[in-house]
């Protein structure tokens, strides 16, 4: 098969002068300078943004502010209405967004139809929901009467205000959603920093957003570099930030919010997530679950496993079926439908994955299957199986968020768990087994903020997720979120 043809509109946007969104509409930025979007399968240059200034940057905060007194005020059903609106519209230009997103991040195109926008609009189906059903309490007070007087107490849930949502590369759309919906349904404004690598999809919900109803300055998008998100986040203006990235960059970003005046933050981060299988699972099934778990999207998910746990006496033929599964892989343009297995987002994440086969190879590692980068105009890395020498080694413990499965066998249930935990990360993890009592037994003594019996990597919108340990702060989805966005005000009455 070849590459599918890209519709009018999506060439049309992509030779568009990509303004800042800001109140509404496109502005230009008060900047000159611009960074480059770069198509990972071909290595061109697909379009330009503005790298926003402190003035834009001032812009956007006056207009989340104004947006938020207006949103803030706007009927509960309203806010849920204009949501569904704008899921509806995701679903009708279903295949320009994701044709825009797999130019944009080399995401095969099946994926960016099923998750980047089909995920998406039921994600915002399922916060449209929690609309009209954030309440508080009502308290009956233990206190003393002297006088014959009463006393009574409830609580409010109320919008923190204006949020600041870093989004990062890898599911630049679906992420955008989560912190976009969170945000809106509670009442607050958001300002929408995308990642440099990936900001063009955001840019076309955001005109889909006011098609839907939302008023000027509710959602603003200002496209930059690093310094443009610390710039938000610092802003006297802003309120909360929502981050999703790596383990380095959010330690910076909530100490970055902690000294602005304890800008509150949610902070959903890496890790170096683990898989764990008990020897009664086939390997056949193994094999599945390994590839589920650790190459969707060539392993550039944070919630993806990189540490495989698998008992000594299945190691050698679940690799090994594992290499041929691998090797028969169809790794081509991320625009043919028939490919299964695409590029990493951009360069520099390339040369990243090139270092760590350096690494391993400078610690005997066995090199199963893969290890190299693929020549070419385009960011290919080999899907690739190590075999680490111990609990020590580099590949253990350090986040490579891409197709790199790491293994090292395990001889009990005692050390399984043990090797799972050995991380200062808890992010995700996933054990498989045919033994449902044993899983159970075993989930509460591992170390993580989601666990996944025989499953990995797939996401509901009804169950809370985060990280413990290094791994975040703070939980998306459920009814978790809510604590997130809102601020908790007690009124008592005397009477």
């Amino acid at each position: 098969m070849s590459d599918i043809a890209l519709l009018p509109q999506v060439e049309a946007f992509l030779a568009r002068h990509h303004a800042l969104f800001i109140d509404g509409r496109y502005v230009q930025s008060q900047s000159a300078q611009t960074l480059d979007v770069v198509n990972p399968a071909t290595g061109q240059v697909i379009a330009q943004v503005s790298e926003a200034s402190p003035g834009d940057i001032d812009a956007a905060v006056e207009s989340a502010r104004r947006g938020f007194k207006q949103w803030s005020a706007a009927a509960p059903a309203v806010r849920g209405h204009v949501l569904l609106k704008l899921a509806d519209l995701l679903e009708r230009h279903r295949e320009e967004l994701a044709q825009i997103e797999t130019c944009q991040s080399g995401k095969i195109i099946q994926i960016s139809r099923a998750f980047e926008v089909d995920q998406a609009a039921h994600f915002l189906r399922y916060y449209a929901g929690w609309a009209t059903k954030i309440s508080g309490q009502t308290i009956t007070p233990s206190l003393p009467s002297f006088a014959g007087e009463r006393y009574t107490a409830f609580t409010l849930r109320e919008p923190v205000g204006v949020v600041v949502g870093i989004v990062p590369w890898n599911f630049s759309t679906m992420i955008a959603i989560w912190k976009l919906a969170s945000a809106l349904v509670t009442g607050c404004s958001i300002i929408i920093k995308p990642s440099e690598f990936t900001p063009l999809t955001i840019l076309r919900i955001a005109e889909l957003a006011m098609d839907a109803g939302l008023p000027p300055g509710a959602l603003n998008v200002v496209t930059g570099g690093s310094q443009v998100g610390k710039g938000l986040i610092e802003h006297p203006g802003t309120n909360k930030v929502s981050f999703t990235g790596s383990v380095p960059t959010g330690l910076a970003v909530g100490q970055s919010a902690m000294g602005a005046g304890l800008t509150r933050a949610t902070l959903e981060l890496g890790g170096k997530n683990a898989a764990g299988f008990l020897p009664d699972v086939a390997a056949d099934v193994a094999v599945n679950g390994i590839i589920e778990a650790g190459f969707l999207h060539s392993g550039q998910i944070c919630a993806a496993a990189e540490r495989f746990f698998v008992h000594r006496s299945q190691l050698e033929p679940i690799m090994d079926k594992l290499a041929q599964r691998l090797s028969k892989l169809n790794i081509g343009s991320p625009l043919d439908e028939a490919t299964e297995f695409g590029p990493v987002t951009n360069r520099q994440h390339q040369r990243k994955l090139g270092e760590f086969f350096a690494k391993a190879r400078a610690q005997d590692n066995t090199i199963i299957h893969g290890g190299k980068l693929i020549d070419g105009p385009g960011c290919y890395v080999e899907p690739t199986i190590i075999l680490a020498n111990s609990r020590s080694d580099t590949l253990l413990h350090e986040e490579t968020f891409g197709p790199i499965a790491t293994f090292l066998p395990y001889d009990s249930e005692e050390e399984l768990l043990e090797l799972m935990n050995d991380t200062p990360f808890g992010l995700s993890a996933s054990l498989w087994t045919n033994d449902l009592g044993k899983a159970l037994r075993m989930v509460p003594a591992i170390e993580a903020g989601t666990v996944w019996v025989n499953m990995h990597t797939l996401l509901d919108p009804a169950v809370p997720f985060g990280g413990s340990k290094s791994s975040g702060m703070g939980r998306e989805f459920g009814s978790a979120f809510i604590d997130d966005y809102t601020e908790l005000k007690s009124v008592m009455i005397r009477y």
